[in-house]
């Protein structure tokens, strides 16, 4: 078989690659082993999560060509578990392996400038905004882009790389701040509530989504997602469904992706960026769904058919971030976990990091309920127990 030929899938037994070692690769490789495969990890980390649980770790930087060849000789396919992971090294693996999502779809969502031109033809809105280059696209911005929200075109995530700006002054003191770097400039929207849609496409051109999370951001990162079928206006949905398809064939993605979306108040829809990976915010698949997100990027890069994304019952995530393992005067202590696993329907996930840091993703816990009412009040209770805030 040809490193680009889909005719055959990759049977268990067989090897998966992943550039990333963080916790997505994590799960990723619980997932994939448990369907039968061996996993090698390619990061630079000598004790990176994924690393610890992987049947190969191999300790390399993403562009060390042995190591990506070394990679390339042992798995037969290969994907990625950040968007920041160089593009150019996927490509060269293109050559011998096969690889998904292919590094012409990674270069452009890693470009905020060419992302949002890109979702644009794909006939998606997104927020009005201007590329940033220089002082003088400032000066030349149309006074409806303010207030807005300055963020660096590569390499943010996390609320990280952003600067809310008010006015022309304050925006260019943000791009000196940002040391120049190449930004976009969008206008701050009147939001109502945010969400995003996971899917899965085939190589085979085969999609399948899971149903639409509801989304809670604290300083730029992932707090809560909710989900549960008919928790969403239906046509709000599926045009945010429709929207999601259309990006992946637009960018003949192979491979999980989610879309992040604004509702804003008038009822409308703007994309707001694309994450060419699992995501955060469907982490509630990995106990409230037939399969979950991680089983499909297996499935995917594989070859095999896509697993069925029904939703089993209602579902609340809470993202667990290392602020929870300092109480209030800075002493570090272990949450209470026999307090959270105490209640009915919570299931913890915790990533392997030995060391918490305030605003570091530590776990999350999926709260299982037989209605989403039932959910949200053991949301509310694991949040109590771990001194989360939370709005049930």
């Amino acid at each position: 078989m040809s490193p680009t030929s889909h005719d055959s899938s990759i049977a268990p037994g067989g090897w998966l690659g992943i550039l990333g070692g963080g916790q997505l690769g994590r799960m990723f490789c619980h997932a994939a082993q448990s369907l039968g495969y061996k996993v090698a990890v390619l990061d630079p980390d000598e004790h990176s999560p994924a690393g610890a649980v992987a049947d190969l770790h191999i300790q390399a930087g993403y562009q060390d060509e042995a190591a990506l060849s070394r990679l390339a000789e042992r798995c037969k396919a290969i994907t990625t578990e950040f968007e920041n992971v160089p593009a150019l090294s996927l490509k060269a693996l293109a050559h011998k392996a096969r690889v998904s999502p292919a590094g012409e779809a990674v270069a452009v969502v890693q470009d905020r400038i060419q992302e949002k031109a890109f979702i644009l033809s794909a006939g998606v809105p997104v927020a009005p905004y201007i590329a940033v280059r220089g002082q003088a696209d400032i000066a030349a911005a149309p006074d409806a882009l303010f207030p807005g929200i300055l963020k660096v075109a590569r390499l943010g995530y996390d609320g990280k790389g952003q600067a809310r700006v008010s006015s022309r002054a304050e925006a260019v003191t943000a791009f000196d701040g940002f040391e120049h770097a190449e930004c976009v400039l969008e206008a701050m929207l009147p939001l109502a509530s945010e969400l995003s849609v996971v899917m899965a496409r085939g190589h085979d051109g085969e999609v399948v989504l899971y149903p639409s999370a509801q989304n809670e951001h604290r300083d730029g990162i992932l707090a809560v997602s909710t989900v549960d079928v008919g928790l969403l206006d239906a046509a709000l949905a599926r045009q945010a469904a429709d929207a999601a398809v259309s990006i992946a064939q637009a960018l003949e993605y192979v491979g999980v992706m989610c879309v992040e979306f604004f509702i804003l108040q008038d009822g409308s829809l703007v994309a707001n960026e694309i994450a060419p990976r699992p995501h955060n915010s469907g982490h509630f698949t990995m106990n409230a769904s037939a399969s979950s997100q991680f089983e499909q990027q297996a499935r995917a890069m594989a070859g095999l058919p896509l697993g069925n994304t029904d939703s089993l019952c209602p579902v609340v995530m809470l993202n667990l971030l290392g602020d929870l393992w300092f109480d209030s005067t800075g002493v570090e202590r272990e949450p209470n976990w026999r307090g959270l696993l105490s209640i009915p329907g919570a299931k913890l996930h915790l990533y392997g990091k030995s060391q918490a840091r305030r605003g570091r993703k530590m776990g999350h816990v999926n709260v299982l309920g037989a209605t989403l009412e039932q959910a949200r009040t053991r949301a509310a209770q694991v949040a109590q127990v771990l001194g989360l805030e939370f709005n049930a």
